[in-house]
């Protein structure tokens, strides 16, 4: 049922409150709450001024009153901007083509934001908060868990939203709108390796683009950016921003888009890392658990929240949730840890693309440069200067590598590699096979990133390498990944 009485509707058209922006913080500090009268009324003159909300011929607002779908069509037309979107513009059968409200049906269904079934728009009907949900993330292209958490104060669940609930939840999604014109507000250091930067508005995918934001994020004393920023789940605004290593102390200055957007001081703080393993002869991993209050960003930015199911959550802006406050392990591109055997010289091993949280688990795997492998019954050690490792050492083993057991083409330029056994991780990451015809003609495919299902996985052509119709090749690996294994590939 509705949550507001008319007492309360009368108490939001009498009370005068100055229009306003509701931060992030706002939203987070009183998510379990329920909305007050003072936020309603705020949401309903801010779609006001923006002519998104408009009152009955008796001068009120209805925000007590049940919202409908013909009303609704047109408040999220107007608060996204969808007018013009579309040339497939639908008609429906209890819709006539004078209604008020035509134009902004046929343009939510053309965009396949609204339901129509069997070519009624029921324009009466109300709506539950359950559909504004899929609504909302649609309209936006947001994740629904964003949505839901901004939707978590809202006390109707399956009985009808009321007009004063819908212009909330409108409102707070307008301020999710990306601007090709977003400026930073907040520079805060996280730890080590990454920054959370709040922006005025959320950045387009353009501008989120790493080609592009490298050359947007200026930073001084050296620093710079590592990855694309990636919005926080739940966030308006808010992106976690991996850097390189940051000097502790060290005052930087940020400039973004040519004008600089503030300045704020190196952090030192190092993630917690529970400990290193071997993996493979030539790999090991650097273990966090999510109990011990790390946690992958991965499980907490909007892009990723869809993909993650269960694991996925929202952080606050204390990067809290449930009573814990999280450290966050942003990207991995670029990272680099040192590896030092006992009595020997240190080794530089670099970062396994894609396999920072695997198959459920916060494992980044690093490997030793080409050539190199891990000496059975040595003793090693990894130190790093972003993370801090409860458990630092492992005595290295010989581990039997998987061999290949079968290669198929998928194409004239790409082929499947199937080994003996699933790896249980992205371990084909950064491999690469060799493919040798009867007549001496090699070609060399690299494995492409996150295509492993179970023990097979993707291996791409390179340079601008095709399959001959015919031909019969000799597929091996590219140093000692699957051993001395080859399998025939017939095209």
């Amino acid at each position: 049922m509705n949550s507001f009485s008319k007492k309360l509707a009368t108490m939001l058209l009498a009370t005068a409150v100055s229009a306003g922006t509701l931060p992030f913080a706002a939203l987070n500090a009183q998510a379990a709450a329920p909305l007050t009268s003072q936020e309603i009324q705020r949401a309903v003159n801010e779609l006001t001024q923006l002519r998104v909300l408009q009152g009955y011929p008796d001068h009120s607002m209805g925000v007590q009153q049940p919202v409908t779908r013909a009303e609704l069509a047109k408040m999220v037309v107007l608060t996204f901007g969808l007018e013009g979107k579309t040339d497939h513009l639908p008609s429906f059968d209890d819709v006539k083509k004078d209604a008020w409200y035509s134009d902004f049906a046929a343009r939510v269904v053309g965009q396949d934001i609204f339901q129509a079934d069997e070519g009624r728009f029921d324009p009466q009907r109300t709506v539950t908060a359950a559909e504004l949900e899929q609504i909302i993330a649609k309209a936006l292209k947001r994740d629904m868990k964003s949505v839901q958490y901004w939707m978590e104060r809202v006390s109707t669940t399956n009985g009808p939203l009321s007009r004063g609930e819908a212009a909330y939840l409108l409102n707070t999604a307008h301020q999710a709108i990306p601007s090709a014109t977003a400026a930073i507000t907040d520079i805060r250091p996280l730890n080590a390796i990454t920054l959370i930067v709040t922006f005025d508005a959320p950045l387009t995918a353009e501008d989120e683009a790493f080609a592009t934001a490298k050359e947007q994020f200026a930073f001084s004393d050296g620093l710079a950016l590592t990855n694309m920023p990636r919005l926080k789940t739940g966030s308006l605004s808010t992106y976690i921003v991996p850097t390189s290593p940051q000097k502790p102390g060290t005052l930087y200055t940020l400039t973004y888009k040519g004008k600089q957007a503030g300045t704020f001081a190196g952090q030192g703080t190092k993630l917690n890392m529970t400990e290193a393993r071997q993996v493979t002869n030539d790999t090991f991993e650097l273990e966090s658990l999510k109990t011990a209050g790390v946690t992958d960003y991965g499980y907490v930015i909007s892009a990723y929240s869809a993909g993650r199911g269960a694991n996925a959550f929202v952080l606050d802006e204390n990067n809290a949730a449930d009573g814990r406050t999280y450290q966050i392990i942003s990207s991995m591109q670029a990272r680099q840890v040192t590896i030092t055997p006992e009595g020997g010289q240190p080794i530089v091993a670099k970062y396994v693309p894609f396999t920072q949280s695997t198959d459920g688990k916060q494992e980044p795997k690093f490997r030793l440069p080409e050539g190199e492998t891990l000496k059975p019954g040595v003793r090693y050690t990894v130190t790093s200067e972003w993370a801090e490792i409860a458990n630092p050492n492992f005595v290295a083993e010989e581990i039997a590598p998987l061999q290949l057991s079968e290669a198929e083409a998928v194409s004239d330029t790409s082929i499947t590699v199937t080994l003996t056994a699933d790896p249980g991780d992205e371990l084909f990451s950064g491999r690469s096979v060799e493919l040798t015809s009867p007549d001496g003609e090699t070609l060399l495919a690299t494995y492409k990133y996150s295509s492993r299902k179970g023990a097979t996985g993707v291996f791409d052509l390179q340079q601008n390498g095709t399959l001959k119709a015919g031909t019969t090749y000799t597929v091996t690996p590219v140093g000692d990944w699957a051993g001395n294994s080859q399998v025939e590939l017939a095209v």
